[in-house]
């Protein structure tokens, strides 16, 4: 494969690719001895950034539920030990407990000097993909450029080394257990303080099955009703994203069938999560980071919470006004959030939590990992604490107002250069909203353009952002009262249909 064909690979701070046929003119380009060479790769940057050997470094292995997923890491495992590495595979596994495994030791070993996650999170089934970790968290961008350049300096070499094994997800597992039971403390069964509640997890047929026999279980809790466990590839029941219309409607539906306590939800590798409450409505987007937030902030006031830049207006006024707290809206992008989160930190401005309306959830405590179900984890312990007092979990988040309406737009721009011209059109968008009465572009707002819409028949807001990149131009509204959306939205389209000619928008 040329250089070229390799740098395509890149996916932001992720590898992906097309690994297996079955969608029509997607063909496979990554395969099994790809994976070799990008073992091979990643051994020679995790070499010179620890300045260690190969043949002294340790590296582990895991994968998604996907089908391609055992040739790939088989590859991977060949072309990392080709170059001396000690591989540990762990089989089935999520991304976050992979990279748990640089940070705590395994067992009687040392912890491991590096990991590879294969997945493509919630993406259709011929896809997967690589996440690297070292203990300083994952690979960023320029990483990623770095070690497909190298792999495509890196032709496939055979090596029939046998591979170690390890249930390191009973391990991690065991940790999110320990942790409830300390915080919890139940005064009468400490071991067991879920023991009454009913909570059933969907797991999509992903990696999250894990959660109901390795935590839920041995905590007490009733998980009958618990669907799609069983790791399926082929993902038959519905996509597994916490962020899909039918997830959600699966998920709620059997939380208000079985009348369950809470439901939960993961994504494919359990980076992202969502959660049910127990009347069937949704804990996601907004109202989760609101929860969170009303978690973290009774322990920490006046912190900041770090959010994408899509969040709602009435979860501002809820960090801000009723919590106390600072609502800080950054670029789109988990790992934009993360690392957004990790610089006011570092300047002394605490920071617990950043999190995206996707699901995906970083945590000061947990080395800002994006872990779908240390997330969860900590709405199991305030569930538990709740009932304790006779109170519902969603009860901290009550007085949360949420919009009436909301809609997202997506244009693709058909012009060659088009951050150049989507560029251009943010700029004339700013140009006319300071014509537009009841228009009010907001200050410090780190992603495209996002306007304040106070018309008495708008009362809400808007943001149009410009895709990194794709050409397309992201659209999201929303409004406060019935028929706002529209009302704002006909303002808008009046300016977007200047630039008709070389913007068509999404079906």
């Amino acid at each position: 494969m040329e250089q070229a064909s390799w740098v395509q690979l890149q996916n932001g701070s992720d590898i992906r690719g097309v690994a297996l046929l079955g969608i029509a003119d997607q063909p496979v380009n990554l395969t099994a001895s790809h994976a070799n060479s990008i073992g091979q790769a990643f051994a020679q940057w995790l070499s010179a950034k620890l300045n260690k050997p190969a043949a002294e470094l340790k590296v582990a292995i895991g994968r998604d539920s996907r089908l391609s997923g055992p040739d790939l890491a088989q590859g991977l495992a060949e072309g990392l030990m080709a170059t001396g590495v000690a591989v540990t595979d762990f089989g089935l596994a999520s991304t976050p407990a992979m990279f748990m495994a640089t940070v705590k030791p395994a067992l009687d070993q040392d912890v491991f000097d590096g990991s590879v996650m294969i997945t493509a999170s919630h993406l259709p089934f011929n896809r997967n993909g690589f996440k690297f970790f070292t203990d300083a968290g994952g690979l960023d961008k320029p990483d990623i450029h770095q070690l497909l350049r190298l792999a495509a300096q890196s032709p496939h070499q055979a090596c029939e080394q046998p591979v170690n094994t390890l249930d390191y997800m009973s391990i991690y597992a065991a940790d999110l257990v320990n942790k409830v039971r300390q915080a919890i403390n139940h005064p009468s069964d400490y071991h067991q303080p879920l023991k009454g509640l009913k909570i059933i997890v969907d797991a999509g047929n992903g990696a999250g099955g894990f959660f109901v026999d390795k935590v839920l279980q041995p905590l007490g809790a009733d998980t009958q009703g618990s669907q799609f466990l069983a790791p399926d590839g082929h993902f038959p029941n519905h996509v597994p994203n916490p962020e899909d219309a039918q997830a959600m409607q699966s998920i709620c539906a059997a939380v208000v069938h079985h009348q369950a306590d809470l439901g939960l939800i993961f994504d494919t590798d359990v980076d992202r999560s969502a959660a049910v409450d127990e009347h069937g409505q949704a804990i996601n987007r907004n109202r989760l980071i609101a929860l969170m937030a009303a978690i973290l902030l009774k322990d920490a006031p006046g912190a900041t919470i770090v959010t994408d830049s899509v969040t709602s207006d009435g979860l501002t006024d809820f960090i801000e006004h009723q919590l106390q707290g600072k609502h800080h809206r950054f670029k789109r992008g988990y790992k934009n959030v993360i690392n957004e989160a990790i610089r006011l930190n570092n300047q002394g401005v605490l920071t617990p939590l950043a999190i995206e309306t996707s699901g995906h959830a970083a945590l000061k405590d947990n080395y800002f990992l994006d872990d779908g179900a240390y997330l969860v984890t900590l709405l199991l312990i305030e569930l538990a604490k709740a009932k304790l007092l006779n109170l519902s979990l969603t009860s901290l988040i009550a007085t949360l107002q949420e919009p009436v309406e909301e809609q997202e737009r997506r244009f693709h721009i058909l012009q060659p250069d088009f951050q150049h011209y989507g560029q251009q059109v943010l700029d004339a968008l700013t140009h006319y909203v300071a014509k537009q009465p009841g228009w009010r572009q907001v200050p410090n707002n780190y992603e495209g353009i996002r306007v304040a819409c106070q018309a008495d028949d708008e009362q809400g807001w808007f943001l149009l952002r410009l895709s990194l990149h794709d050409p397309v131009l992201a659209l999201n509204v929303e409004s406060n009262i019935a028929g706002g959306v529209d009302n704002i939205l006909a303002r808008l389209m009046t300016f977007m249909a200047e630039f008709k000619q070389d913007l068509t928008l999404a079906s």
